[in-house]
């Protein structure tokens, strides 16, 4: 998502727990900007001077792709309070409170921005051994239509991606289950998992004026797996 909104000529400022790998490179080859903060995001006090220091690094910001995201596995009859709340303070808590900050940041401005959430499949059902994940998705896309009924009269749009099932390191145990991993990719009417590249279009699309008019939408990247 960062490259393809980049090469749509969008600066790009990466907030990373860790190395932020090769993204600065593949960013600047387009010849647009990558700048990295280094934060954890399941430390809500961090939230405000992570979306100041962003907005610091060009004078402005115009759009948020809250993509910070966990995951944890394990029966729900034997699943711990602290994998519930490790995997609900990034992937929800964060979402909200990085959006409101972000929002502030737009209405300050006063020209409107976009907003991206990154949803799941699981936003629309259940999984297995994933309660947490499950819950956190689903709510991502109910606060994405919250959020947009309450700002969408201020020019700033709030929309969702679910992406289908991606080769990336969430779903690694996922693949490395021959099994599951061939069931998996036997529902999908694509016939292969997705990539990062595939989610990259519906990034560019809804961060875009393009999308002026969709609010409250998750638009899902699946390869038909809801459509089966």
């Amino acid at each position: 998502m960062a490259v393809a909104l980049a090469q749509a000529g969008a600066d790009i400022i990466g907030i990373n727990y860790s190395d932020a790998g090769d993204t600065p490179a593949l960013v600047e080859q387009t010849g647009r900007r990558f700048h990295n903060i280094t934060a954890d995001l399941s430390k809500s006090e961090v939230i405000e001077s992570v979306v100041a220091d962003a907005r610091g690094v060009h004078g402005r910001l115009d759009i948020l792709v809250n993509n910070a995201g966990i995951i944890r596995r394990e029966d729900a009859i034997n699943f711990s309070e602290t994998d519930w709340d490790d995997v609900m303070n990034i992937n929800i808590k964060a979402v909200f409170m990085m959006s409101q900050a972000a929002a502030r940041v737009f209405n300050e401005q006063g020209s409107g921005g976009k907003i991206v959430n990154i949803a799941s499949m699981l936003s629309y059902q259940g999984g297995i051994r994933v309660p947490s994940y499950t819950a956190s998705k689903s709510a991502v896309m109910g606060l994405t239509r919250a959020l947009a009924n309450e700002w969408a009269s201020h020019n700033i749009n709030v929309n969702a991606i679910a992406p289908g099932y991606m080769a990336t390191n969430n779903t690694e145990a996922l693949r490395a289950d021959v099994e599951r991993e061939k069931a998996i990719r036997e529902r999908i009417p694509a016939n292969r998992w997705g990539t990062p590249q595939d989610v990259g279009g519906a990034a560019v699309f809804l961060a875009s004026e393009a999308a002026n008019y969709i609010n409250g939408f998750t638009l899902a990247v699946d390869g038909g797996w809801l459509a089966r």
